[in-house]
């Protein structure tokens, strides 16, 4: 019976991804930024990445396992994602900051030297970009629909 165990956690091993931690980061016990720090993970430690949640990762790192942000990990090819997600929701996962819930964008993973040394300008892109952008005129409308006003702010 006791041979048998390990056979139940099969299928969680075979979920398991390997990434490596780009950065120093802290392993968490929980998905958010003020939960508490299981230990802290060095630059280039291989992990497992065991589950999503919102813009965390369960990883498995040795004997400990806790939660990292996922834009602190490379899964095992330059520029492979997670599986499962599409190009839409790597664009809109967000990392939970805390207990309060408040949602952040953290920004682009998974570009590496070499991704970037080949890097080409693509103009039809930044039009698509410069479409979005708003001018002075639709800004300071926007700005009194809401009731908003200008307020000066010193350089620091």
């Amino acid at each position: 019976m006791k041979a048998l165990v390990p056979l139940l956690f099969l299928p969680l091993i075979a979920w398991a991804e390997p990434a490596t931690v780009i950065r120093p980061t802290d392993l968490k016990a929980e998905p958010a930024s003020d939960a508490a720090t299981v230990k802290q993970l060095a630059e280039n430690t291989p992990v497992d990445a065991l589950e999503r949640k919102g813009g965390w990762t369960r990883v498995k790192a040795g004997s400990a396992e806790g939660w990292v942000k996922m834009l602190v990990l490379r899964y095992s090819g330059a520029g492979d994602t997670k599986r499962g997600d599409t190009g839409l929701t790597q664009a809109i996962n967000v990392a939970r900051t805390g207990s309060s819930g408040t949602q952040v964008t953290t920004g682009v993973r998974g570009l590496d030297e070499a991704q970037l040394a080949k890097a080409q300008p693509n103009p039809a892109e930044l039009a698509k970009l410069d479409r979005y952008a708003a001018d002075r005129d639709g800004a300071t409308r926007f700005a009194e629909q809401g009731k908003l006003s200008a307020t000066t702010v010193p350089y620091p």
